[in-house]
């Protein structure tokens, strides 16, 4: 068994290679007791910072058992979507999940995620925030009231259920990543939406998982210009997915 696991970066000089060394020793561990080979795909996202060449410097080093990390760089920046449809359309894992590469959510949470998937048998399993009770710990009272409020308005537009659509990790059977990635067109932060959409669409089976932030990185998005972009762009996916031919 093949488990893929996609990072997309743009400008992460800070955390790539910390990145590379914290989820090859995870997947080195767990690959070893549960007997499944991996391999990390970076999709850098057109940088500017030479955080792709660092990380091939280190793989060149690394000794690997289990596994290989490959990075994929794109000739200009396109945006996060466009960073992991990139990495997805590459990968060959019979398993595929993407996160960040500031490990927000730790690595452990990956190989739950893996057991998870595979004990369930659904199609997709999203990592979700408003389900446990440690979801969102380290948030303060207004940011977390926000990104709840964000959530419910993002799911009474997009017309689904999930509880966090937005959460930064999701793990796919790696048939079902390969088949709706490459219908996405969103190239910014409502990628994730597109997906769910057109997986819903295609009938798929969904399930969440409870994560926990554990790693507060510097936020890239501006709650109010994304916020009303996003929601611009649910109208516009939901429009299109309508007429799909799947």
């Amino acid at each position: 068994m093949l488990f893929s696991v996609i990072i997309p970066m743009y400008n992460e000089k800070a955390n790539a290679v910390n990145c590379a060394v914290d989820l090859t020793t995870k997947l080195e561990s767990a690959a070893e007791a549960l007997s499944f080979e991996y391999e990390i795909i970076f999709s850098d996202d057109g940088s500017r910072d030479g955080c792709g060449d660092l990380v091939r410097a280190w793989t060149d080093e690394a000794k690997l058992n289990h596994g290989n990390v490959i990075v994929y760089t794109a000739e200009k920046n396109s945006g996060k979507g466009m960073a992991v449809r990139l990495g997805v359309m590459q990968s060959r894992g019979d398993y595929v999940l993407f996160t960040d590469c500031d490990r927000a959510y730790g690595c452990d949470v990956i190989v739950e995620m893996l057991s998870e998937i595979m004990s369930k048998g659904s199609d997709i399993v999203i990592g979700s925030r408003a389900i446990g009770k440690d979801g969102y710990n380290g948030y303060t009272f207004m940011r977390k009231l926000a990104s709840k409020t964000y959530m419910k308005a993002l799911s009474v537009v997009a017309g689904f259920k999930h509880s966090d659509s937005q959460c930064g990790i999701k793990m796919f059977k790696g048939d079902i990543a390969r088949r709706i990635f490459p219908l996405c067109q969103v190239c910014g932060w409502a990628f994730d939406l597109e997906v769910l959409m057109i997986a819903d669409k295609m009938g798929c089976t969904v399930s969440e998982f409870p994560v926990t932030i554990i790693n507060h990185g510097e936020s890239k998005v501006s709650l109010l210009r994304d916020s009303i972009k996003m929601l611009e762009d649910v109208r516009k996916i939901k429009k299109r997915v309508k007429t799909l031919k799947l």
